[in-house]
């Protein structure tokens, strides 16, 4: 089956709704860079990984007048983002590069941040803010096991770089080795399936996400984290969550039906929505607000709207996802069903 991403996904602005719910959260900041700031470029050459190969990035080349301020403004927004805004412990620091990529959907900047005492980098994101993402961030924030660090201002949205090993390249590279624990990979998969079906997380393809390795004492553990929240609940098949549908994680579909028995796959499932609800439990009055701003905002088109709810009605055999108005209501109504009626946010 060959799925039909929609390639240029519109942007959804931030609602008076969802900006209160940024500011309570400590989501919002402001500072004075804004991401058409950074398209006031004047060249760019592409950039190539170690191997010479095409990353897809462009390093982006500014007026030298306007380096200093604009590299200014970047480290501020550096240091709101892992220091809470404290500039005293971050003069050491540089903006080495920004990079562009024109391909993706949301046309990010990649913001390279060096220490000048050991040479040690990081990054983050500048792009433009849509409803859409947010909204993906902050599932992910409360429903996973994973952090998610960001910051939005007008229009700007800034995002910390998730650290990991690219999926197709730890396909392409790590699943050849004999020491990888291919059950462990092929458990992370299921689980990670699960948590993209339950938010509605779609285009889950192997660039799309990240493997995260920890060394354990006999082995390794394996993590598979989101790292694109463009189409978060915005198309119309339900198996565009569902990331085992996309052929570029065949390899990994395939250990999973290898590995892994009916039975000890539903144990998994299981287990990760167990997790899942606890989670929600946990968080609630946050998830409340969150879900209460997600029900009323416009994240897709009235066409995929109304095809999803019919789909989900089918996969579900529920007639109350036809009730459903919004993209946020089949969301909430499938976190519902899935989460075993633990998520009581009403």
């Amino acid at each position: 089956m060959t799925f039909i991403i929609s390639k240029k996904k519109p942007f959804f602005p931030i609602s008076e709704n969802l900006r209160t719910y940024l500011s309570g959260y400590g989501r919002h900041s402001e500072f004075s860079l804004n991401y058409n700031d950074l398209l006031r470029y004047t060249d760019t050459f592409p950039l190539e990984d170690r191997y010479g190969k095409d990353t897809l990035w462009e390093t982006v080349i500014y007026p030298q007048y306007a380096v200093q301020e604009l590299h200014s403004a970047l480290s501020f927004i550096y240091a709101i983002l892992k220091m809470d805004g404290d500039k005293t412990l971050s003069k050491h620091l540089y903006i080495d590069r920004i990079d562009y990529c024109r391909f993706a959907n949301s046309k990010p900047f990649r913001i390279r941040v060096v220490n000048q005492f050991n040479d040690n980098y990081d990054y983050f994101y500048v792009k433009q803010a849509d409803a859409s993402r947010v909204y993906g961030l902050e599932l992910e924030h409360i429903l996973s096991p994973n952090r998610i660090n960001y910051l939005v201002y007008k229009d700007t949205l800034i995002e910390e770089h998730i650290a990991g090993i690219p999926g197709d390249t730890f396909i392409e590279t790590y699943l050849t080795r004999k020491d990888v624990n291919k059950v462990r990979i092929a458990k992370e998969f299921v689980k990670f399936n699960e948590r993209c079906f339950v938010k509605l997380l779609g285009d889950m393809r192997s660039y799309n996400y990240v493997i995260d390795i920890t060394p354990d004492f006999e082995d390794e553990q394996y993590r598979v984290r989101a790292i694109d929240f463009d189409q978060q609940s915005y198309e119309g098949r339900h198996k565009m969550y569902l990331a085992q549908f996309f052929k570029e994680n065949n390899v990994v579909v395939e250990l999973v039906q290898n590995l892994i028995n009916p039975e000890t796959l539903a144990q998994y499932q299981l287990e990760e929505r167990t997790l899942m609800s606890r989670r929600v439990r946990q968080a609630h009055q946050r998830m409340h607000h969150l879900m209460s701003s997600m029900r009323k905002d416009t994240l897709s088109k009235p066409e995929k709207v109304t095809r999803l709810k019919q789909e989900m009605k089918d996969y579900h055999n529920e007639e109350r996802f036809l009730q459903c108005k919004t993209m946020g209501d089949i969301v909430y109504l499938n976190m519902q069903l899935l989460l075993v009626e633990n998520l009581k946010v009403d």
